[in-house]
């Protein structure tokens, strides 16, 4: 039975990360089957793990170059491996492949979450005869297996009846609900060996190999995480999976435009994410004398919002029948999900952009979505949607949700430079100040010696700039003129048609002499 990935994209970890590797130099009983155990168990639902023997580990990585096994070797490990599987309670047997990296040879065991956790392993594989074998439950923590402790014991036990959703079967669907076509382009995307076998071999067989069919052999279903990517409408089964963009110009609703992507999951995020890069995000490009290259923003740059939506594919509960929608309007673009989050991420966490959950609503959602690199490994999703935002000169993002957790939205703000012309100067404008066209003639005599007495001496251009008026009017030249006359404004230069001319204050505060 082969891998659902590339050996070589597994031992290099480029999709799977290094916690979810052990690497093992030698045939070790008691610590692979220790680590067997741990990766059923998957109490943090990452979705198992791998364990690669014949690779010795160093700080974190392969050792290269890999030492490999015995071929004379692979015979006994495979019989013992079998013997202390047996041991394991429930019985539990990993995925077994024997194969070759780097012309060496090697055995990876494939150790996906358990459905009949939690599982014991014996402490002693090879106990003393006529002693009872003592059994007890482990678990991964970073990159390490260890024995659980009594708090951890008791998390178990809560887990156990507590199978993800998007790894149950579907009873209501059929093997053959799973198109072949789908199937056979994944494995090719991610560089499988079982690639070349899902041409000869039937959708049962790659599908159970692949994990992604399920049941006794008399009740073969499909799981719904293979109706999710292996399906053309898993909205037949999955009510509203799918996502909403919608394009909101104006307030009133004019001129608003909506897309809809359906289809399988990695599917319909490609699809919306390309709209949104070729429809919705702008580019603005301008030139540094002290540059040779041009600068270039955007309106919501692209990784932020790859990262924020793929995240939303990956998060949501495929049992609430509500899609997800992207709403966007002239400053920001909202991205929203149901469920909220992790009740282990606090509001306090949300505040300060720091998402590090403990629990994984779909985690075999997010294995498929990081084999074909959709997202991020293992919470560095978020880091990378601060970095673009702080390389683009945009604002930070803004989580919501509410008591309940019943919604989640990322709020990603507009670049300040593609803000409307109203927003522009209700930003950087003079608190409380009244749109132009409201001001009297003598609110804008005040605001004129407000400016000059914050800025300095200006050029009548950069005055009118400050003030938040679009273009010098006859009410500031009338206005100008008058506070001129009562030597509350005067010229800094003496010549009046000067080149550097500039506008000042005659006294502290604009007070005229009296």
């Amino acid at each position: 039975m082969a891998l659902p990935i590339s050996v070589d994209s597994l031992i290099r970890q480029q999709v799977v990360e290094n916690t979810r590797i052990d690497y093992k130099r030698d045939w070790n009983p008691e610590s692979i089957v220790h680590s067997i155990c741990a990766f059923a168990n998957d109490i943090d639902n990452w979705g198992g793990g791998y364990i690669v023997i014949g690779i010795e580990e160093k700080n974190g990585m392969p050792k290269l170059p890999i030492s490999g096994l015995k071929k004379s070797s692979i015979d006994t490990i495979n019989k013992e491996l079998l013997q202390c599987c047996n041991l394991i309670e429930p019985r539990y047997i990993p995925i077994v492949e024997q194969t070759q990296f780097e012309g060496k040879e090697i055995i990876v065991l494939w150790c996906p979450g358990g459905e009949a956790r939690p599982y014991k392993a014996p402490v002693q594989v090879y106990a003393p005869k006529n002693t009872r074998r003592e059994h007890a439950y482990y678990i991964r923590k970073m990159s390490n297996t260890i024995r659980a402790n009594k708090l951890e014991e008791k998390e178990l036990m809560l887990l156990a009846n507590s199978i993800p959703y998007d790894d149950r079967m579907n009873y209501s669907a059929k093997v053959f609900d799973l198109k072949a076509s789908l199937i056979q382009e994944f494995l090719s995307e991610v560089e499988s060996e079982l690639v070349q076998d899902s041409f000869s071999r039937s959708v049962e067989e790659i599908g159970t190999d692949m994990r992604i069919i399920g049941g006794p052999p008399e009740l073969r279903k499909p799981l719904n995480v293979g109706l999710m990517f292996f399906n053309d409408k898993p909205d037949a089964f999955f009510p509203y999976a799918r996502i909403e963009v919608v394009d909101k110009p104006d307030p009133t609703g004019e001129g608003m435009t909506e897309k809809i992507f359906t289809g399988p999951l990695n599917r319909q995020l490609k699809d919306a994410l390309n709209y949104i890069k070729n429809y919705i995000i702008k580019e603005k490009i301008s030139k540094s004398k002290n540059k040779a290259e041009a600068n270039r923003i955007y309106n919501y740059p692209y990784p932020a919002v790859e990262e924020a939506l793929s995240n939303a594919v990956y998060h949501k509960s495929y049992q609430i029948g509500e899609p997800i929608t992207v709403m966007v309007t002239p400053d920001k673009m909202e991205i929203t999900s149901l469920p909220g989050p992790d009740r282990t991420i606090t509001d306090a966490n949300l505040k300060k952009c720091r998402l590090v959950s403990k629990r994984y609503r779909n985690r075999r959602i997010g294995d498929f979505l990081k084999e074909l690199k959709l997202i991020e490994g293992r919470n560095t999703g978020i880091p990378t949607m601060l970095r673009s935002l702080k390389n683009n000169g945009s604002g930070l993002p803004k989580f919501k949700t509410d008591k309940e957790r019943s919604f989640f939205t990322v709020e990603i703000p507009v670049h300040k430079d593609f803000l409307p012309e109203g927003a522009k100067q209700k930003n950087n404008g003079i608190k409380n100040a009244a749109p132009s066209k409201r001001r009297t003639f003598e609110e804008i005599k005040k605001l004129i010696v407000e400016t000059l007495a914050k800025e300095g001496s200006l050029p009548t251009s950069e005055l009118v700039e400050k003030m938040n008026y679009k273009k010098l009017n006859s009410s500031i030249e009338k206005a100008i003129s008058e506070l001129m006359k009562e030597r509350v404004v005067c010229y800094e230069e003496k010549k009046l048609k000067s080149k550097n001319q500039k506008l000042k204050l005659c006294f502290k505060r604009g007070v005229s002499k009296k």
